[in-house]
């Protein structure tokens, strides 16, 4: 398994790691056996960063992490457990807060769920708009201080907004959206991210199962409120987007990997500070995505991937009007 830093002073860590929002229900129901036996085979493969937040079923993914590493001794010691915090719920309305007391109750819960002293990397899940980045991060590094985490990170953040934290605190990693449907990283934060010393942790990586051998069915969509509202999955912009992504599985077949290998091993390829963490409900689909990292990709092989998947590809936004509340744009 290729390693990386989690962060430029950061521990060293699988190059690839578990997203575990899909143990929460998000893309249709989960069970607890099958999400172990996903952290099971991750152990097996030598991939020792589990990523999760406390919004991911209100707690159930962690509380489904806590309990595998409850179940497997050593378990803990052999991976990195990162979670994330931010939103409030009130009168049925959900706000993003950074509020230094809300942010660590948040993580003192999560603690709980998880069965941890400390995690390894504490992330602003959003930022509060009006709150100065480098107030927030100044906070989180008090975390740190406290001994409830030990690095930091931010998600969907712009590459200034980045910048701006790292004079607070010292920044781990940045968890964006990215892969070869969604290349938005690539104006910017890829660059600011290797040149900083901060990890790049991209989930989606395989464009939320677009980019496999098995694409999302339709008739499924009501199990997922995230799916059935998503522009690239609404029509007409879902059969644009198979018909488009067919080639990519025919390339892939050529190639003798699983369109989801070859989709890792693609996100990868752009640099050794990216770790993709690919979500998945199914043993066998976690097997096809940490195949992708046993692929080495020259120049020729990636130039042959985005010609059938040209940047601006995908049909639709990443996200709809509601999902982009949060999420920084810039370019």
């Amino acid at each position: 398994m290729k390693t990386t830093k989690l962060g430029e002073n950061g521990p060293e860590i699988s190059q690839f790691g578990v997203g575990a929002m899909s143990f929460a229900g998000v893309y249709g129901n989960a069970t607890v056996a099958a999400s172990h036996a996903i952290l099971d085979a991750a152990l097996a493969a030598g991939v020792s960063h589990i990523d999760t937040a406390a919004a991911y079923g209100d707690g159930r993914s962690e509380e489904i992490i806590g309990a595998w590493l409850k179940a497997r001794s050593g378990a803990r010691e052999e991976t990195t457990i990162a979670t994330k915090a931010a939103f409030r719920h009130e009168d049925g309305k959900r706000f993003i807060s950074n509020d230094p007391a809300w942010m660590e109750s948040l993580l003192d819960r999560s603690l709980g769920h998880l069965r941890v002293d400390c995690v390894d990397l504490f992330y602003a899940h959003r930022l509060e708009p009006g709150r100065a980045v480098e107030e927030v991060a100044g906070e989180m590094g008090r975390l740190v201080e406290k001994g409830k985490a030990k690095a930091i990170g931010f998600s969907e953040i712009a590459p200034s907004t980045l910048r701006r934290a790292m004079t607070a605190n010292p920044v781990a990693a940045v968890q964006s959206e990215y892969s070869l449907q969604t290349r938005y990283p690539d104006l910017g934060l890829v660059q600011a991210c290797a040149e900083m010393g901060v990890a790049l942790v991209a989930f989606c990586p395989v464009g939320r199962g677009l980019l496999t051998d098995a694409p999302p069915d339709p008739a499924k969509f009501a199990e997922s409120p995230f799916l059935r509202t998503n522009p690239r999955f609404v029509e007409p912009n879902f059969a644009a987007n198979l018909a488009v992504t067919d080639g990519f599985r025919v390339l892939a077949q050529e190639m003798g990997a699983p369109a989801a290998a070859l989709a890792v091993a693609w996100c990868v390829a752009q640099g050794d500070h990216i770790i993709p963490i690919p979500g998945t409900k199914d043993p066998a689909h976690f097997a096809e995505l940490v195949r992708g990292m046993e692929i080495a990709l020259d120049a020729e092989q990636i130039a042959a991937i985005e010609k059938v998947l040209p940047v601006g590809w995908a049909h639709g936004d990443r996200y709809s009007e509601a999902q982009w509340i949060g999420p920084e744009k810039y370019c």
